[in-house]
């Protein structure tokens, strides 16, 4: 039976409910999350804890969340709001950010000063190298290291006043894992779970930070720092949890998936239309342009009349200058849609009307272990997807398996030819057996390993 979508009571009991499953809410064991990206913010950081939460306590756990409450939201997604269960208590407290010196700086928003700066949508000047260096040199680990000293000192108090069972950090920003570290100082017997969404010092734009030597080793030294203190080190590939083990001096790291949350799908459906869309998802930076893919659609624009009448290229979310110049080049322009930001909700509905899904791998030294968060959700809707990276990565580990997917290399411009007019004709079937990468299941292995490290 599914329960009223609010917290409730059994009258004369006082006994508490959650919203989704017949779980009491007093008999679940606590932990604290820290984490920076947390509704109304946007963006594909939100998604792994905001989804983790909503299935945990199916598996006797429930988080406390204590995340920042910036100025500007890097991107505002207030849809995401209705997906926190009410039950869940929040702590936010103000961060210090310098986005707002560098947006006056160089004449941008606030807003989109907060994206990437390795995404661009003009050739940078000198007030950009400049940025960029000092963000690289002087805010280490990364732009909310303003927030690591308040929020030691706040959650100290806290944590002498509240119980939790344990804490996990959930990063980047690396300056979460910081937090985590300085509360280990204090409190040395609580368990401490680092969950690392991304590499730290391995990440595919860390040799383009242009780092002076007292940087690069303060960055090393806080990652070894991190990784040697915590219980455990959680991360979502298998070469990045190689790695992390092998920067961590061989200390064991588990690995705990992205994934897609069912109820993103619960109506989804196949919406026909006049028009063959191919689709990117999320940002593209300048090391995510797929050459070999623009150079293969013009091709077939030439090749064949009905394909070139209805074809559309949308890329939704920020693309680097440097896409835009090759699609122009190729004589794509006039086939391009684009849509800076939208709303998750938003975007899952909208790949009902996609025929071709794009997931262009980053040419970069860690694409062996990228697996990109919207893969799952586009597994999830069944529609054909077209992966262009290294054919031994880990993204082959999850695609090679899967009827509607195809990977191919950055150069196999033929290959990716002949699929995409596959696609156009006759679509593959989707796979069915998709389960194991649903975010119920990864809580599931959440719970399971804060069972194991408070156990003892």
């Amino acid at each position: 039976m599914r329960l009223s979508p609010f917290p409730f009571y059994i009258k004369g009991l006082g006994i508490k409910y959650s919203r989704y499953d017949k779980v009491r809410i007093d008999s679940l064991k606590r932990f604290l999350l820290i984490s920076y990206y947390w509704p109304p913010m946007g963006g594909g950081g939100v998604q792994r804890w905001l989804k983790m939460s909503k299935y945990i306590h199916a598996f006797g756990w429930n988080p406390v969340v204590y995340t920042a409450a910036p100025e500007t939201y890097l991107a505002e997604d207030k849809s995401l709001l209705q997906e926190v269960r009410p039950e869940i208590e929040i702590i936010r407290t103000p961060i210090l950010e310098p986005y707002g010196i560098y947006a006056k700086l160089t004449g941008q928003k606030k807003e989109k000063s907060s994206y990437s700066g390795f995404i661009k949508d003009k050739k940078p000047g000198l007030i950009d190298s400049f940025s960029l260096f000092v963000r690289s040199n002087f805010f280490i680990p990364d732009a909310r290291k303003f927030w690591i000293k308040p929020s030691v000192k706040f959650l100290r108090k806290w944590l002498e006043e509240n119980k939790v069972e344990a804490i996990i950090t959930n990063g980047p920003p690396h300056s979460v894992h910081m937090i985590g570290l300085g509360i280990k100082k204090y409190f040395p017997d609580l368990p401490w779970i680092a969950d690392f969404r991304d590499p730290w010092t391995n990440i595919d734009f860390y040799s383009d930070l242009k780092l002076m030597r007292f940087a690069d080793r303060l960055h090393h030294k806080m990652e070894k720092r991190v990784l040697s203190t915590a219980d455990k080190v959680v991360t979502v590939t298998w070469n990045w949890q190689s790695e992390l083990s092998a920067l961590g001096e061989g200390r064991p790291v588990d690995l705990i998936l992205n994934g897609y949350d069912p109820e993103d799908f619960e109506s989804f459906q196949n919406i026909t239309t006049d028009k063959f869309i191919i689709c990117h998802l999320g940002s593209m930076n300048k090391d995510r342009n797929p050459e070999s893919l623009w150079q293969a659609i013009s091709e077939l624009v030439k090749d064949e009349k009905e394909f070139s009448e209805k074809l559309e290229i949308h890329l939704i979310g920020p693309v680097d200058r440097s896409i835009h110049t090759s699609l122009e080049q190729q004589g794509l322009t006039k086939y391009i849609v684009a849509l800076d930001f939208i709303p998750h909700r938003e975007a899952m509905q909208y790949l009902q009307k996609c025929n071709l899904l794009l997931l262009p791998i980053n040419k970069s030294k860690n694409s062996m272990g990228i697996l990109p968060g919207k893969m799952y959700e586009y597994i999830a809707t069944g529609k054909p997807v077209l992966s262009i990276g290294p054919l031994d990565g880990d993204i082959a580990k999850v695609l090679n398996r899967l009827n509607q997917t195809k990977l191919l290399s950055y150069e196999n411009r033929l290959g990716i030819k002949e699929f995409i007019s596959t696609v156009f004709r006759d679509p593959p079937e989707p796979s069915r057996d998709i389960d194991k990468y649903s975010r119920k299941n990864h809580a599931k292995s959440f719970a399971a390993l804060l069972d194991e490290i408070t156990a003892h």
